[in-house]
């Protein structure tokens, strides 16, 4: 039998489960899209129960049929997500969305009681976005439901929870701590304050780093399990393991996540007023981070398009750059896309001039996007000399987006990487031994050089 390491790759979206062999070669993949069922207030939620009988369903029949050998097995999964546990291990509620609203008037009372707002967001380097920085769903049960918090013994973060599953073992890691939580103070390099004086810390098992693991048996073997490990932070640790130079990664899907481990100095109030917080790597070191909802208001903004086009519209995935198209569009730029999801529209509704073709929409949607994106990956760069740049995750398929930050990026050296990885070989590698070889992300990535388009046609003389 092939020894292999089993990865679970939990996105909102896809559910995904990867083998791979000892030199981190794919050999067997399968996707899954469980439907969302709804907490006691009607908010769409995960169904965590299915979630997990799905993973153990994968696993057994993977364990059983005689064809791989797993030999180790570990986690990745979205963030700002906390499972909440009885003294028996039961799940006491609903994993609660993190688009949630929270109640009108809780974030004014936490920050009446532990701000001054500004200092205490650059002390724990979030920004504040409600049920996002999950340690506020532990403060919201405290005080608007009672009853539920009071039969909480452990509260894991989705990546430690899914290997509590197989374990049997709670434990807290660094990088689901550190991803704007309200948690982590930086400065201490410990939970803030707040988190003692409300008694969460005693919800919080042992903080362990993502590379420890647990032996376990399964099926009559044993296998090696990993902790579990936040998906963004899991997608930047194969490029920190084989870094040459300094660089940043931008992490795509739902969220667009530009991720700069090169920082030097503390998060400053100026580099939030940017759009800027940090991050945990797995060693518990800051990454500067900038956020974006770009998958969800590509999804939202393309069923626009759709709807409006209807049976003239092509799927988005076939439509190709197009430098003609750009320059047209470039010359008398305005917008034409009203966001749902992200900040910075200008326009109301979709404004489509007369006779626009589904390719100029697209395309216009795309340098709207990319306009954004651009904006966030300097953020993150702030003043670090950076001169590579690694696109992973649904975008690096997107040949018109990766076209359009080639073109902005003229200065940096642009590396696109196989779009379904980037979480999952993280996670293998997180719990792996040994060093990575140079070649690695050319022969387990799909290493692709991007060259900037040029600026205008050539003329001739």
């Amino acid at each position: 039998m092939l020894p292999v390491t089993a990865i679970f790759d939990i996105g909102r979206t896809n559910k995904k489960f990867f083998l791979f062999d000892d030199s981190f070669r794919e050999v067997h993949r399968e996707y899954v899209s469980l439907p969302m069922i709804e907490d006691e207030d009607g908010y769409p939620c995960e169904d965590i129960d299915n979630l997990v009988d799905w993973m153990r369903s994968v696993f057994h029949r993977v364990m059983t049929e005689g064809e791989y050998a797993v030999k180790a097995l570990n986690f990745s999964s979205y963030g700002a997500s906390l499972v909440h546990l009885d003294v028996h291990g039961r799940v006491v509620a609903p994993l609660y969305n993190y688009t949630k609203p929270l109640p009108a008037g809780l974030t004014e009372d936490f920050f009446n009681t532990y701000g001054p707002r500004e200092d205490f967001l650059v002390r724990t380097a979030s920004d504040d976005a409600g049920m996002l920085n999950s340690g506020m769903q532990l403060y919201w049960l405290k005080h608007r439901k009672p009853e539920v918090f009071s039969r909480i013994r452990y509260s894991l973060h989705l990546p430690q929870f899914l290997s509590y599953r197989f374990t049997g073992i709670p434990v807290s890691e660094y990088t689901s701590i550190g991803c704007h939580t309200f948690l982590w103070d930086y400065p201490s390099q410990d939970y803030h304050p707040w988190v003692y004086a409300e008694g969460l810390d005693k919800l919080f098992p042992k903080t362990v780093p993502a590379d420890t693991t647990i032996t376990g048996e399964f099926y009559g073997k044993r296998v090696t399990v990993g902790v579990g490990i936040h998906d963004s932070s899991a997608a930047l640790l194969p490029y920190l393991k084989t870094a040459d130079e300094p660089f940043m990664l931008l992490s795509t899907g739902t969220w667009s996540v530009a991720l700069n481990p090169f920082i030097s100095g503390k998060l400053e109030a100026r580099d939030m007023a940017a759009g800027c917080i940090n991050y945990l790597r797995p060693d518990g070191q800051p990454v500067r981070a900038a956020r974006l909802f770009l998958g969800e208001e590509y999804k939202r903004q393309t069923r626009k398009l759709a709807d409006h086009f209807g049976d003239e519209a092509p799927a988005p995935d076939r439509v190709f750059f197009n430098t003609q198209v750009f320059r047209r569009l470039k010359n008398d730029f305005s917008p034409w896309f009203g966001w749902e999801v992200l900040s910075g529209g200008t326009s109301p509704s979709l404004n489509l001039p007369p006779e626009t073709s589904y390719v100029e929409a697209y395309h216009h949607l795309m340098m709207e996007l990319a306009t954004l994106q651009a904006a966030s990956i300097r953020a993150a760069i702030g003043e670090e000399q950076i001169g590579k740049l690694f696109i992973d995750g649904g975008f690096s398929d997107n040949e018109v987006f990766v076209n359009l930050l080639a073109h902005d990026f003229r200065g940096m050296k642009i590396r696109t990487t196989d779009a379904s990885l980037g979480s999952a070989l993280g996670a293998a590698i997180s719990i792996a031994e040994g060093d990575l070889p140079d070649d690695f992300l050319t022969n387990n990535y799909g290493l692709r050089e991007h060259q900037p388009f040029p600026s205008a046609p050539n003329r001739r003389p």
